[in-house]
């Protein structure tokens, strides 16, 4: 179809669902308990897995005995490192690329073990109760080493006296990057200059539902079926393509239902390797020889917060420069992150948008940064809703110490010096290219919702009564749907079936951000059909067109692009056969609800129907004209970033004998351009903010100085719940970003807004009585703390 008759046929589309508050199609399934997770998945002869992991967070691995193991009955296999990373053909991941030279990853801990957790052995049994008794029974000979569990100590390595994770890396630094140097005479001759060190801790995305897979291989026909929990099953399926050194069109990989990932399964980590390797290498029990043999192994909670990964665990010191005004001059971070043995995928250049997001959204002129990454005896870090968070958390906590130091309300300075939409495009001083966004938009709603005058009216009068009420804000800009790499293109097709009912096959899944929802509603509105007449096919590489999947705030822009691409084709299908069937031409055509109509002449119309089964079942009836229904494209962005930003505002109570915070209220203005569905939007948000909630006051995956885990279950690693959350309030600003339909990423801003806006509200609570939180988490200890020191220091 040529530009012309496709402008032609975007023309015809009457019906509009985007932008309304659908429901949301997978709620039914879901809330019946009708839902599809990996480990509901059951095949013929199906064996089950587990690890044998490393009590010691550091020690030399001597021999390794199964013969208790293997003499249970029902084991069939235990696998060490010496049976499965040999097979190892190539293990990079798509978002670093085949050509940056990565850190660490062996399938099997190899000679060393490198934290609590480490696996070690594999066990294959016939069921998961057989198969967790053998691993109790595999003898490993362990000679303990010593071992740096505090990221900070590890610098340095050997030289510095501290135990080397890596042998490669004798100072434990994985890498690093610094941007301009800082201009240290204006930091000495500023009117206000502002430091502070900010340390925000380890803490991890916790998934409703655990890591899993199933791995099905048939060695008949050198196949291989994965059901998985995964963010992205085109990605799994090349990268166990290149794992194995088989054929991609030999590999399958099925998405159903995913209980949440939130970054932590975007890339496959050294457990999904080793399943698949040993998969491949279990002999068959069956007696069809085309049958295979299924390995499923499903992770409990406590193997996912001791060895499922790591996240954010930062410490930095961070500068303002400010002139009398209050106009930021130059900012400056100098920060390490914490990479645990095994990051996943490769940490070092990631680490760098900490850096390049540091100035935030608003107005400065001058900004250096430099960090590095460093490996200690923990578990690998990994991605989590919004990596670079340290950069709002730091520099939001670090803009209310700098108005309380100048005597300026926190609202007053974000308000001098936050960017508005009249100065886009805006190119900050680490050349991020801002545009299509106003954070001043989203902060001026969020200060109206507040009613700022209101409450500090009323933080007053509680203050002459003796509590202390804190008011928080943070504001934020980050890039979603980045158009980098196998990021930038995204495929769909759309396909009319015989019924005249409309699939549309899409690479992701339901894996909690309601795609299956918002690409129903695009593709009714692409191609004219009414919504209840539409469904989605997902997660199924087999059937579905390669996309990226769910990483990076990306799904909605890059979602929609492929489904306008396609449904543009398909459309213009439609047209062409209805055009023939009412007997005119092409451009009189108008679709909506399922039906093509005569636009002089509404009453002339086809169904959907009756156009399938015209092209399905009488096509020599069509005279000529093509009778193709169906459309699959691939999209390619050419927006390089589509900019969200928003700004939080939390008011709390601090109870100063008891350290208790309370939330009393929690508002979020944010512009995700567009919405295709609000519902979903704030759905995103507000999961987003509730866990950076959990992340400011309660969670923290401790580690003991030698490397042991001390919150490895939910007795110790403590999560929000309804009573520490208020309810959200909602702003919305719709500002179009560049791409189709306007529409921006959601998925991540709620994680990286709300831990300062948290910290800023207790900070300014506790502000009279001369106490500055700037360690994570907020917990009552650490407040009761601060505020006794504070006490005898005056």
């Amino acid at each position: 179809m040529t530009t012309t008759e496709r402008d032609a046929a975007e023309e015809t589309v009457a019906t509009r669902y985007a932008g309304t508050r659908v429901p949301r199609v997978e709620d039914a399934r879901l809330l019946t308990g009708k839902g599809t997770f990996v480990d509901d998945v059951q095949r013929p002869g199906m064996l089950h897995a587990c690890f044998v992991r490393s009590p010691f967070a550091h020690a030399t691995i001597g021999s390794i005995d199964a013969t208790a193991a293997l003499a249970l009955p029902g084991v069939r296999a235990v696998f060490t490192a010496a049976d499965l990373n040999g097979d190892v053909v190539e293990a990079w991941h798509a978002v670093a690329g085949k050509d940056v030279p990565d850190t660490p990853r062996p399938p099997l801990a190899e000679g060393e073990v490198k934290f609590v957790g480490d696996p070690v052995a594999l066990v294959v049994a016939e069921n998961r109760y057989v198969a967790e008794d053998a691993a109790d029974l595999v003898d490993v000979d362990y000679e303990p080493l010593p071992a740096v569990a505090d990221f900070r100590r590890a610098v340095g390595g050997a030289e510095s006296g501290a135990p080397v994770v890596h042998d490669a890396y004798p100072d434990n630094v994985a890498g690093g990057m610094g941007g301009m140097p800082p201009d240290e005479e204006l930091f000495a001759t500023a009117p206000h200059v502002v430091s502070e060190r900010i340390y925000q801790q380890m803490y991890v995305p916790v998934p409703m539902e655990t890591r899993g897979m199933v791995a099905e291989w048939v060695s008949a026909t050198g196949e291989l079926t994965i059901w998985a929990s995964t963010q992205t099953p085109h990605e799994l399926r090349a990268f166990a393509a290149r794992l194995l050194g088989i054929p991609a069109q030999g590999v399958r990989v099925i998405m159903r239902d995913t209980g949440g990932g939130f970054g932590q399964k975007v890339v496959p980590m050294r457990e999904d390797m080793c399943i698949l390797l040993a998969a491949r290498r279990l002999p068959s029990a069956a007696s069809d020889a085309r049958s295979g043999v299924a390995l499923k192994w499903i992770e409990d909670r406590r193997e996912n917060l001791m060895s499922a990964g790591q996240s954010r665990h930062v410490d930095g010191t961070v500068r303002m420069a400010l002139d009398d005004d209050g106009r930021i001059l130059a900012a400056d971070i100098d920060f390490l992150q914490d990479v645990g043995s095994y990051p996943t995928p490769y940490p070092v250049l990631t680490t760098a948008a900490i850096g390049m997001f540091f100035p935030g959204p608003y107005r400065v002129p001058k900004a250096s940064f430099n960090y590095k990454t460093v490996f200690s005896n923990t578990p690998g870090l990994h991605a989590y809703r919004g990596p670079w968070q340290y950069e709002t958390l730091s520099r939001e906590i670090l803009l209310d110490c700098a108005a309380r130091k100048i005597g300026m309300d926190p609202v007053e300075l974000r308000r001098i010096n936050i960017l508005r939409g009249d100065e886009m495009p805006y190119f900050n001083p680490n050349g991020m290219p801002y545009d299509n966004c106003a954070p001043a938009d989203t902060f001026e709603q969020a200060v109206k919702i507040l009613d700022h005058e209101g409450f500090r009216k009323e933080q007053a009068e509680a203050l002459a009564q003796g509590r202390y009420l804190g008011l928080g804000f943070s504001a934020y800009i980050e890039p979603t749907g980045a158009a980098t790499g196998h990021l930038a293109t995204e495929g769909a097709t759309v396909r009319m079936e015989s019924t005249g009912k409309i699939n549309v096959y899409v690479n992701g899944g339901s894996a909690g951000n309601s795609i299956e929802t918002t690409v129903v509603q695009l593709t009714a509105d692409a191609v004219g059909a009414a919504i209840a007449d539409v469904a989605s096919i997902q997660g199924d590489t087999a059937v579905t067109p390669y996309g990226a999947g769910t990483q990076g705030s990306r799904s909605g822009p890059m979602t929609a692009g492929a489904v306008h691409e396609a449904g543009s084709i398909l459309r213009g299908q439609i047209v062409a056969i209805a055009a023939q069937m009412l007997g005119v031409q092409a451009d009189e055509i108008v679709l909506a609800d399922s039906r093509a109509s005569v636009r002089s002449d509404p009453d002339r119309s086809v169904g959907f129907a009756d156009i399938a089964y015209r092209s399905y079942y009488d096509p020599a009836q069509l005279g000529g004209v093509a009778a193709t229904l169906e459309a699959t494209a691939r999209f390619t962005s050419q927006a390089m970033i589509h900019w969200a930003n928003a700004t939080h505002v939390c008011t709390c109570e601090v109870d100063i004998e008891t350290g208790h915070v309370t939330l009393t209220r929690y508002i979020v203005s944010e512009d995700v351009g567009p919405m295709i569905n609000p519902n979903v939007v704030e759905g995103q948000v507000a999961g987003g903010t509730v866990q950076g909630i959990g992340g400011a006051l309660l969670e923290k995956l401790a580690y003991d100085e030698a490397g042991n885990p001390i919150a490895s279950t939910f007795v110790d690693y403590l999560l929000p719940t309804a009573t520490e959350v208020p309810p959200i309030e909602f702003g919305h600003v719709e500002i179009p970003g560049p791409g189709v339909g306007g529409y921006k990423g959601a998925g991540e801003g709620g994680a990286i807004g709300s831990p300062p806006a948290v910290v800023n509200a207790i900070n300014d609570a506790l502000a009279p009585l001369g106490v500055t939180l700037t360690e994570l988490p907020a917990t009552p200890a650490t407040i009761v703390d601060l505020i006794e020191r504070a006490r005898k220091d005056h």
